[in-house]
């Protein structure tokens, strides 16, 4: 039953798990998430830190059983959510970074720089070839 109420969340991530037996019956379970294999998305920094549970085996076999409606799943849930917030304030950021970078060579580009980009014209039809070109 555990494992089929953590189904949701292994479909995002592969599961770490590490049990050390503490004092008083309590068990510390940490549970490392990673991306999973064939995850379309990256994983942030936050959604890959280590989570640690201090209770006793009953209290965590109960909340592990709950999936993503449980303390684990909210929380893989509520650091999945802040890691789409950051790369989307991410892509805005590099967005109007390009955007500014668009803006200032248009404002730079002036007649006269575009003058150096064309082909110069052809000389006057009065011109000799022995002798410089003039204004007047």
């Amino acid at each position: 039953m555990l494992i089929t109420n953590l189904l949701p969340l292994l479909a995002n991530y592969s599961l770490g798990f590490d049990l050390v037996a503490g004092p008083d019956d309590t068990v510390t379970l940490t549970v490392i998430p990673r991306k999973a294999e064939g995850a379309k998305h990256s994983l942030e920094a936050g959604e890959t830190r280590p989570i640690s549970i201090t209770a006793t085996a009953a209290e965590i076999d109960a909340e592990l059983g709950r999936g993503t409606d449980g303390a684990l799943g909210q929380l893989i849930a509520s650091r999945k959510t802040l890691a789409d917030q950051i790369a989307d304030q991410r892509q805005a950021a590099e967005d109007a970074r390009v955007a500014a970078t668009k803006a200032t060579v248009a404002k730079t580009t002036t007649p006269a720089s575009l003058a150096k980009l064309l082909p110069p014209a052809s000389p006057p039809v009065d011109a000799k070839p022995d002798q410089p070109a003039t204004l007047f």
